[in-house]
């Protein structure tokens, strides 16, 4: 049975999933500009509609972790069973989110099992659970493990194994954008982007190929080194990224779904214990 605290976590993750769809202007990601161009208008509607459908599957991997008690491959392999049925569920009500749905089911598992952790234990816990191999997963490679394999990029399981580094970076681009005086617009277009700068994002190698992926990466970089959104050379720069991104249709969803573990993490509150020992 899911208790109240499950319930919380998953309302938690689909919060910080909205509110990576609702910030705007992602370069070439739906917003809710979208709403305003009637051949987009399906896509980021129903993106906002089916992050909801997440809800219970997360809720239950919640209440797994917290019945099992510890990162063992048991755990793993019922979180793969679950993730697989809300996946079902998600394409019923509209798709989308599968990224998204790796990131935060293991991200909210993790903190059921250390509800008192910071962020980067939590990212730790995630490591060690997403370390056990789900023996129950299908046999077909994904698109995205096929693309891992074909150009050596790291992709969502290798993300999950080193332990999430770019949700963390994401945190610290948050926290150093926050410090500096942005809007929590502006620190999250910033987290967003110091993501792109860096990741082997699989669906841009996929849509792109590898220079398309370094293109992307170099925009990024140029708005952050303009002195990020917050800047009138950095928001320029984000524009004619944003621009061409949405010209070419590439479309850089690895880092949105990171983007929405960090502002899960981000959104937890931090116990005592735990801000006693970062302090």
């Amino acid at each position: 049975m899911r208790s109240t605290e499950d319930e919380a976590l998953a309302w938690a993750a689909v919060d910080a999933l909205t509110g990576q769809l609702a910030l705007t202007p992602k370069p070439g990601l739906p917003d809710p500009r979208d709403l305003g161009a009637p051949a987009d208008r399906r896509d980021h509607r129903s993106l906002r509609w089916t992050a909801k459908a997440l809800a219970p599957g997360l809720a239950a991997m919640a209440a797994a972790a917290r019945r099992t008690g510890d990162a063992t491959p048991g755990l793993r392999a019922e979180l793969g069973a679950i993730g697989r049925c809300t996946e079902h569920s998600v394409r019923l009500a509209g798709g989308g989110h599968r990224g998204a749905l790796w990131v935060l089911g293991l991200l909210v598992a993790a903190t059921a099992l250390a509800p008192v952790a910071d962020a980067g234990e939590a990212t730790a816990t995630a490591r060690r659970i997403a370390a056990h191999t789900d023996r129950a997963a299908p046999r077909r490679p994904s698109r995205g493990s096929a693309v891992s394999v074909r150009y050596g990029a790291a992709g969502a399981r290798g993300e999950a194994g080193a332990g999430f580094p770019h949700v963390r970076r994401a945190l610290a681009a948050l926290a150093a954008a926050r410090a500096a005086g942005a809007t929590e617009a502006q620190a999250r277009l910033d987290a967003l982007l110091t993501v792109m700068s860096t990741l082997q994002d699989t669906e841009l190698l996929h849509g792109a190929g590898p220079l398309g992926l370094r293109q992307v990466q170099a925009g990024a970089r140029r708005v952050l080194a303009a002195g990020g959104t917050a800047t009138q050379a950095g928001a320029a720069a984000l524009a004619a990224l944003d621009a061409d991104l949405h010209a070419r249709a590439w479309s850089p969803r690895g880092s949105a779904g990171l983007l929405a573990g960090a502002l899960y993490l981000d959104a937890l509150p931090i116990s005592d214990t735990a801000r006693a020992r970062t302090a």
